[in-house]
């Protein structure tokens, strides 16, 4: 072949991962040994420092790591396990068929003709391809740019359509924490309206049925101050900008929400976060449930 003629890409080697359960507390190095008789000492130490061993899918170098019953240790004998990270992004769960992740705000969920990288959707497809170039990711349902918090992709179309086409069954439960303007003086509350949208883009709420989709907004509050309010918000429906259109129409709008009504952004930030999500598994019909804790900036902004 000549030498200024390209070779044909090699053929992508999947991952041959092994994984063990624990049953009795010991040490990750003694205990992988102890399983893995056929291969050497030396191997397996090597293997340790290039990120092949994991415990629980977290990649461990510390030899004398302690595992505990129920833990899961993963040996890849094909590369090194791929250690997600981005500041603006977490995951908090993943698996064959889906990934949920804590969003950060400012972060778009996918692109738009504006903006195509550094979407939470093109930095999860990056780290999917980086461990199989044959991996896809789904977006199934979406968060604003400024509201952070708990979102779901799919990894496999099966699952996608799952979750897409059976939505409402099997999303069980979605709430939010926001901070809103003003002395909220009710406990808890139900702001149903229809939500249309100028062809300037901005939602409105109508009492009229022919201008929009129905949506019902169900809030508590958790915290009470003179000048913030910290509430909890839960969907019964999930139209665009239904939180901060529903918050307006209560006289209370999202703190830094200057689209929809706000004074001021003391936090620089709009102030709503998807704080819990519960649903059923796509795949494997478990229920499943995720909660991240209340930002920090919204406790102390509701004193």
């Amino acid at each position: 072949m000549p030498s200024n003629q390209s070779r044909p890409a090699a053929s992508f080697k999947p991952d041959v991962i092994k994984n063990f359960s624990i049953q009795a507390p010991a040490e990750l190095l003694p205990f992988v040994t102890e399983n893995l008789p056929e291969i050497k000492r030396t191997r397996l130490k090597q293997m340790l420092a290039h990120n092949q061993i994991a415990v629980n899918g977290t990649p461990v170098r510390q030899f004398n790591h302690p595992v505990q019953p129920g833990d899961t240790v993963s040996v890849n004998f094909t590369r090194e396990f791929q250690v997600f990270y981005n500041r603006r992004l977490k995951i908090v769960y993943e698996d064959d068929d889906i990934l949920v992740v804590n969003k950060g705000y400012g972060l778009l969920s996918m692109g738009n003709d504006k903006v195509k990288d550094g979407t939470a959707y093109s930095i999860l497809k990056d780290y999917l391809k980086r461990k199989d170039p044959r991996n896809k990711i789904f977006i199934i349902h979406r968060l604003d740019r400024d509201t952070s918090g708990l979102m779901m992709f799919a990894k496999n179309e099966k699952a996608k359509e799952a979750m897409q086409h059976n939505w409402n069954n099997m999303v069980l439960n979605r709430k939010y924490v926001t901070v809103v303007e003003g002395d909220v003086e009710e406990p808890q509350g139900v702001v149903r309206s229809y939500l249309g949208e100028t062809s300037q883009f901005e939602v409105f709420s109508t009492d009229d049925p022919s201008q929009g989709k129905l949506a019902v907004t169900r809030w508590t509050r958790l915290k009470e101050g003179s000048e913030y309010s910290l509430l909890e918000v839960e969907l019964d429906t999930g139209r665009k900008n239904q939180i901060r259109v529903h918050m307006k129409d209560i006289g209370h709008p999202i703190s830094g929400d200057r689209k929809y009504g706000a004074e001021a952004s003391p936090i620089h930030r709009l102030a709503l976060h998807a704080r819990t999500l519960r649903f059923i598994h796509p795949v494997t019909r478990r229920e499943m449930m995720f909660e991240t804790p209340v930002p920090s900036s919204f406790i102390r902004l509701a004193r």
